[in-house]
């Protein structure tokens, strides 16, 4: 059985996990699911009712939690390594991919997803402006400890590319896709993001489109 992952295309956790099946050379089937509707069969899943979830054969449990199953992914397939060869890059790995899982997520891809998009598919009202104000302000701190990283560092966790660098891509996908990643305003983030966009598990995630959202020219412009 080719493993199924039940996700939501402008998930940023979801787009994650796809660029970990990818870099891994793990073939997987994508499951679209609208995991704000609750439906019954995917909370059988995962009661949590929570994107993504990872389901390798029909007799294993369905896997859940961004990062369990990036750890999961890391043992069950350890090569490429994503996580670091020695102690000190695999905390500073797990350090910052927990930044973007947790704190971009909670500061900017969360509030702008929800507004741009959740709030209408739910049909949940008109979207908060001062949501997405405050998620466009905060994007500039995290873009600039982006560049930061990027100019102190080949990769963001280090010498070696990781899935560091996956999560930082992937939850900065989603506001790129509305448009709302100010890339003038650091060169060392934006160099480091085209290094990103160009790794061919990274082009898929470029042609996902939610209808009635259509995203900016450049978004899927491999050179900006």
């Amino acid at each position: 059985m080719t493993p199924s992952l039940f996700h939501f295309a402008l998930s940023p956790a979801c787009r994650l996990l796809r660029l970990v099946l990818a870099e891994k050379g793990v073939g997987f089937r994508l499951e679209p699911v609208r995991f704000w509707e609750r439906p019954e069969a995917f909370l059988r899943l995962n009661p949590a009712g929570t994107v993504p979830v990872l389901k390798i054969s029909e007799q294993a449990a369905a896997l859940s939690e961004t990062r369990a199953l990036i750890e999961y992914l890391e043992e069950a397939f350890p090569e490429p390594n994503l996580i670091g060869p020695d102690a000190e890059t695999r905390v500073e790995v797990r350090r910052l991919t927990g930044w973007f899982v947790d704190k971009f997520e909670q500061e900017v891809s969360g509030p702008l997803l929800r507004e741009r998009v959740l709030r209408g598919l739910m049909r949940d009202g008109s979207p908060d402006a001062a949501a997405i104000r405050a998620a466009r302000w905060n994007i500039q701190v995290h873009l600039d400890y982006i560049g930061h990283l990027a100019m102190r560092r080949r990769w963001l966790g280090g010498d070696r590319f990781s899935v560091a660098d996956l999560a930082a891509g992937a939850y900065l996908s989603v506001p790129d896709y509305f448009g709302d990643v100010p890339w003038d305003r650091n060169a060392h983030a934006r160099d480091w993001y085209s290094r990103i966009k160009s790794r061919p598990s990274f082009r898929p995630l470029l042609q996902d489109r939610i209808g009635g959202y259509p995203p900016p020219a450049h978004y899927a412009d491999l050179d900006f």
